[in-house]
């Protein structure tokens, strides 16, 4: 009981710190404080009660990506009214609760239709896809590829844990050879594949990863991934505290790329991402501007 105590206070502290309680005021052009025309955090706050375990990085995740879209509204890069958010099935699945965005929740894998198919309906949204990596790369891996290859011009955020979480912890995927849970009571028999290198094949134009932990580091991330025109694939390193606590794994592991090395060279990111895992780099491993499938899709 201590424990969780432990982590409930420090899932509150998060929430208080970043200032994320709800604006009490109910229009969004009062009471913003810093201009008669800013975004405050807590403008994009909901009444929901936030339901994820105490000290879930999920947490974090939510805060870097309030941080993110407040800063690009208030430099007028984005439109809030623009910005649409997606969530597939899954624990990521509950930040579209707890987003005063305009916002879609997917039926299990099929996320990335429902974002292509709003983006090729109005090329003028902004659209952001929450996933998990059994969401994406167990029940809606071809949705994946055929994204990344037609370079849609979306934006998905991995909550990356390696594991079925929201079902108690069962391998999928990307989890690794040996792993123990509820569905390998003996330990996984595969190899978990590379979703970098699998994206980065398929033709993703953005490919980054970043660290749930680091919340500026990937506030960063997702800035410069709803600034790229066609599809960015974002994985964010999510420990599952409940069922596969991997945080002190990663933190020992976990560095950043030097923001300087060239972005667009494949092969150099297809050697980049296949590092062994006693290090584990974080950034933008590829960037290329390409037409997008919905350019081509108007033309």
């Amino acid at each position: 009981m201590p424990h969780l105590l432990t982590r409930w206070n420090w899932q509150r502290k998060l929430i208080t710190e970043h200032d994320l309680t709800p604006n009490p005021s109910p229009c969004q052009g009062e009471g913003l404080g810093r201009g008669p025309n800013e975004m405050e955090l807590q403008n994009l706050a909901t009444k929901a009660k936030i339901t994820w375990c105490p000290g879930c990085p999920n947490s974090q995740i939510l805060v870097s990506f309030r941080k993110a879209v407040t800063e690009l509204v208030n430099e007028n890069k984005i439109k809030l009214e623009n910005l649409v958010a997606f969530a597939g099935i899954g624990c990521h699945g509950k930040i579209s609760d707890y987003l005063n965005v305009n916002s879609f929740t997917s039926l299990h894998g099929r996320l990335i239709p429902a974002m292509t198919g709003a983006k090729c309906a109005n090329p003028q949204l902004s659209i952001v896809g929450f996933s998990g990596d059994g969401d994406s790369m167990d029940e809606g891996l071809e949705h994946l590829v055929h994204a990344a290859k037609r370079n849609s011009d979306i934006n998905l955020f991995i909550h990356d844990n390696r594991v079925f979480a929201l079902t108690t912890g069962q391998a999928d995927a990307l989890s690794p050879k040996g792993y123990k849970s509820k569905s390998t009571p003996f330990g996984s028999l595969e190899e978990p594949f590379n979703p970098l290198l699998l994206v980065l094949s398929a033709g993703a134009t953005f490919v980054a990863r970043t660290y749930a932990g680091d919340i500026e580091g990937t506030k960063k991330i997702m800035q410069a991934a709803i600034a790229h025109k066609g599809f960015s694939f974002v994985d964010i390193i999510q420990p599952c505290i409940t069922f596969f606590d991997t945080r002190d794994y990663f933190k020992e592991r976990v560095y950043w790329l030097d923001e300087n090395l060239t972005k667009n060279d494949l092969g150099a990111a297809i050697n980049k991402v296949q590092e062994k895992e006693e290090k584990v780099p974080l950034g933008i491993f590829y960037q290329v501007e390409k037409p997008t499938f919905e350019e081509e899709l108007y033309k």
